[in-house]
């Protein structure tokens, strides 16, 4: 059953930001004005006739209506919460859950406040006092774009119809062939195909004047495609790409750089894997991500990152969560549609089977996860590796995971490596510093909201007990 889209909020700022009334804004939608204030309020979901109509009549990217998802800030509200600086002042499930659902953009900017706190807190631990005057606590430019695409759903509607649009045009049953997107390019904007052999030449160089896109010579069929379909969204779609990031409205050039980028990479994927092609796919093959990658001649990380954008209003597919980490732990890419929450700030659970695909490169692995709120988790994982360019050359090893809420489970086909008993159930958390396990053999540090009591005289998994008071 599809989940119901409350977005009230959302759409009174962007009705009120374009100073209509109610009774006009109304009217150009075809609905009763006391139907449009129930929508507003969150009485009502906005349904597809009126998410059309948005879009018809207003231009509106209907995707800026699923970032209002109060699951997800209710975790992220969470975790800041959390933190002993709020101590004084704790904040209850149903409070947090009143701020998240009727004033989302308060929530938001909590956050964001509290990020700027975090990163001062830490900086200041990490440089010497002399230098601390002048420290910069703003979300660095890749915070500020990763956090518009989560609260997105990484989902940008205008740019993946576009692409799809492409897609159905050049024509194919599943992905596009690399020598499709050569003659496009060849065809549509003069653009020819050369290959770099030598050493340190960069994956990717566009030479505007001379129309040539040079990739490297090594670069496999997966990603020598995606950098093609990154050169054609870019010539193809640069006036959606610049209206997407003014309505994000990004604080400094450097983040709308990144997001520029950012935006082409979503419309390769988009034109690579287009929505309703690979939509079907991935419910007929259960979705087998070896199959869906040789299906769209697309590498597994492609497959992961692009299911987890599948996200369109009225055609969903199932809510996963996607990351890709390097063997220190560092998260590279995250993104969940899910309730999974990926801690905002410190490393994730040793406990989750994503860091265990290090030691088996060839498998993808299965995992049946608990959340300690009491939700489950089908988590996959996979190593992946990058070729060597060269004799001598280092080899970047990166893992990647994917995920669904377990009731999902039975519509990927790694269910049937699950225990029907789910005797083997990890018991994981965010992180540890929120984490409220009292007897996890693999934390770390205390929980930050719990107080430690020792015991000189008795010892459990940890050297210390956590309380509440």
């Amino acid at each position: 059953m599809r989940k119901k889209l409350f977005a009230g909020q959302a759409l009174r700022r962007l009705r009120e930001r374009d100073r209509w009334t109610q009774t006009e804004f109304a009217e150009r939608l075809g609905i009763s004005t006391a139907y449009l204030s129930q929508i507003e309020t969150n009485q009502r979901p906005l349904t597809a006739q009126v998410l059309l109509a948005l879009r018809e009549s207003f231009g509106i990217d209907v995707g800026v209506f699923t970032a209002e998802d109060p699951g997800r800030l209710n975790a992220a509200l969470r975790e800041a919460l959390a933190d002993p600086v709020f101590a004084a002042t704790p904040a209850s499930p149903t409070e947090i859950q009143a701020a998240t659902s009727t004033a989302p953009w308060l929530a938001r900017a909590l956050l964001d406040l509290h990020g700027a706190y975090r990163r001062l807190h830490d900086r200041l631990n990490a440089l010497d006092d002399s230098l601390g005057a002048g420290i910069d606590v703003r979300a660095t430019p890749f915070e500020e774009v990763r956090d518009f695409f989560q609260f997105t759903d990484n989902y940008v509607d205008r740019i993946d119809r576009a692409a799809e649009a492409l897609a159905e045009r050049l024509g194919r049953p599943a992905g596009l062939a690399p020598g499709l997107m050569v003659d496009h390019l060849r065809v549509r904007h003069d653009v020819r195909i050369a290959h770099a052999e030598e050493d340190g030449a960069p994956v990717r160089a566009f030479d505007r004047a001379a129309r040539v896109l040079t990739l490297r010579g090594d670069l496999d069929p997966p990603t020598a495609s995606f950098m093609m379909a990154w050169q054609i969204g870019m010539l193809e779609q640069a006036e959606a790409i610049d209206a997407v990031i003014a309505e994000a409205r990004l604080s400094s050039p450097a983040a709308e750089d990144i997001c520029r980028l950012a935006l082409a990479n979503y419309a390769a994927a988009a034109l690579m894997l287009p929505y309703r092609r690979f939509l079907a796919a991935a419910r007929e093959t259960r979705h087998d991500l070896e199959r869906l990658a040789r299906l769209f001649g697309a590498s597994l990380e492609q497959v992961g990152h692009r299911l987890s954008s599948l996200q369109r209003p009225d055609e969903k597919g199932v809510p996963v969560y996607f990351v890709k980490v390097d063997r220190a732990g560092n998260v590279v890419k995250r993104h969940s549609a899910t309730r999974f929450h990926f801690a905002r700030f410190g490393g994730a659970c040793a406990l989750w089977n994503v860091h265990e695909a290090f030691e088996s490169p060839d498998r993808i692995l299965t995992q049946v996860a608990e959340l300690p709120d009491g939700s489950r988790y089908l988590s996959l994982a996979r190593c992946v590796t990058r070729p060597r360019t060269h004799h001598g050359a280092l080899q970047a090893h990166f893992a990647i995971g994917l995920g669904c809420e377990l009731h999902h489970a039975h519509e990927f086909v790694y269910a049937r490596d699950i225990d029907p008993k789910l005797v083997n159930v990890a018991r994981i958390g965010v992180s540890c510093r929120i984490c409220e396990r009292p007897d996890c053999h693999q934390r770390a540090v205390p929980a930050v909201d719990r107080r430690i009591a020792v015991d000189l005289d008795r010892r459990g998994e940890q050297s210390y007990r956590m309380t509440r008071d």
